[in-house]
């Protein structure tokens, strides 16, 4: 007696009937369905619409196969050029990936005048000079710098607090924009600092070169100040002293912000929000607090649940749409991310929601010792002793150094396509593989997926956007605004 039905059982629409492409489907709520396909277009769908349509039984004349069709989930005889425009935007969606790694962060010193407990970064009282980048591990990096193929290249300058060794950003902008006469890439700067340094000659060289500054802002005085110490408990009063002058001086957009959540922003979001507007940015980026450096030896950051971040963030985000509502303009950066990869064709370039992973392949970090690690959070592994995402040294060939197991592997074992659990989810196509994450909080990079906080999170925050977007056209305009900016 055989196992199987006959073939013809298995056979997709023929003649007139339609063939069903790539798809995947979850539940939205308790009476409707998400179907997305391969390039991220989705559609809401109750359940018996979803099962007509997987037995076959969609008539071609309704609204919803018309709407199925256009998005790529159904292919029929009258689609002559559904599977070219399906394969441009797939390509679309991977360009990034031939270009391979844009990001170079130049960890310049350790150094740091601040103490904040949830800090990631092990940092070094002012006064270590060993823990400084030299002029020759400088010169190394950057040639490392453009052996990459991108065409954009973006260097952002990090710590400790990296106006501690200004002397040291001078120099690697300046051999930078040097050698990018030869070079001719788009070339971008950026310094990560917390404005307490800020000096009027740090300001005319940013202006020489348009670097731009991304700085911290926790929320309102009293927050900030208890987020981020500093001696003479003015943190709050030097970030914005030195937002206002570097808008002055530079420009008003040559500034930026991001804030974290700790257990004392909890129930402060609104307050947290209204900073944000009242001091003149047009966004926020609502973020969690990181399971890596001092934040974990400090204990901030088991600090709170991640359902109890999700409220906060829930709460934050509907406040923000109810701003908009009343003509106060204002975006909530992560949801930006995240309706970029569902509304549009592009990437957003967000390493941390990139499939293949963007460790390596979006960023690689220079730390002021030499070595070199896959992301950000790969350093701060390290300065707990995990050198796991360690990818050589500046001393190492590129080649070596971006073909090394230690990149490969990872990318590989974590890519959500092929990943359990992942290949098989609806909204794999707006996460990410985050390897680093998975290691430090589950001892292996692939990660296990019902108890992961990185996939609760994320599609506990997919579900949500798309039911807004489904309840209100309006909000649904508002996203596509956010999306498209």
């Amino acid at each position: 007696m055989s196992r199987f039905l006959p073939v013809e059982a298995y056979r997709q629409g023929s003649g007139d009937g339609y063939k069903l492409l790539p798809l995947k489907f979850t539940e939205l709520d308790s009476d409707r369905y998400v179907l997305t396909n391969m390039v991220g277009e989705y559609h809401v769908a109750a359940r018996d619409l979803a099962v007509a349509l997987f037995q076959h039984r969609l008539e071609p004349h309704t609204p919803e196969y018309q709407d199925l069709k256009a998005k790529h989930f159904l292919l029929d005889n009258g689609s002559d050029v559904a599977i070219d425009l399906l394969a441009l935007k797939a390509r679309t969606k991977l360009e990034r990936l031939s270009q391979f790694t844009g990001l170079h962060l130049f960890v310049v010193t350790l150094r740091c005048e601040h103490s904040c407990p949830y800090c990631q970064v092990s940092r070094q009282n002012d006064d270590k000079t060993a823990f400084d980048m030299s002029e020759e591990t400088a010169r190394k990096a950057l040639d490392l710098v453009f052996r990459s193929p991108s065409p954009h290249v973006k260097i952002e300058f990090q710590g400790g607090e990296p106006l501690l060794n200004f002397p040291m950003i001078r120099f690697i902008v300046e051999a930078a924009v040097e050698k990018n006469k030869v070079e001719k890439r788009h070339l971008a700067f950026v310094i990560a600092t917390n404005l307490a340094l800020v000096t009027d000659e740090v300001l005319d060289f940013c202006s020489k070169h348009r670097i731009h500054i991304s700085t911290s802002l926790d929320g309102p005085a009293e927050l900030h100040n208890r987020n981020r110490p500093r001696p003479g408990a003015n943190s709050y009063q030097r970030a914005i002293e030195g937002i206002a002058r570097v808008r002055q001086r530079l420009g008003r957009d040559q500034v930026s912000a991001i804030m974290t959540t700790t257990a004392a922003s909890l129930g402060r979001v609104r307050e947290i929000v209204d900073e944000y507007i009242t001091q003149g940015f047009n966004g926020i980026f609502l973020r969690p607090l990181s399971p890596y450096g001092f934040a974990v030896k400090t204990k901030w950051f088991a600090a709170y649940e991640q359902s109890t971040w999700l409220d906060f963030y829930f709460d934050g985000l509907e406040y923000i749409i109810d701003l908009n509502k009343k003509g106060v303009p204002f975006a909530e950066f992560y949801a930006s991310t995240i309706l970029k990869k569902m509304l549009t064709p592009f990437q957003p370039g967000y390493v941390d929601l990139m499939s293949p992973a963007g460790i390596g392949t979006a960023a690689l970090v220079y730390n002021y010792d030499g070595r070199i690690f896959a992301s950000d959070e790969s350093r701060m592994l390290a300065e707990m002793g995990d050198n796991t995402f360690c990818l050589g040294s500046v001393d190492d060939p590129y080649d070596e150094i971006v073909l090394s197991d230690k990149l490969l592997d990872p990318l590989e074992a974590s890519f959500a396509g092929s990943v359990p659990m992942c290949s098989d989810c609806a909204f794999e196509q707006y996460c990410g593989a985050d390897p680093v994450y998975h290691h430090a909080m589950q001892g292996d990079v692939v990660g296990h997926k019902p108890t992961s906080d990185f996939c609760r999170r994320n599609m506990a925050i997919f579900r949500d956007l798309i039911s807004r977007m489904e309840a209100s056209p309006e909000t649904r305009r508002l996203f596509r605004q956010w999306a498209n900016n």
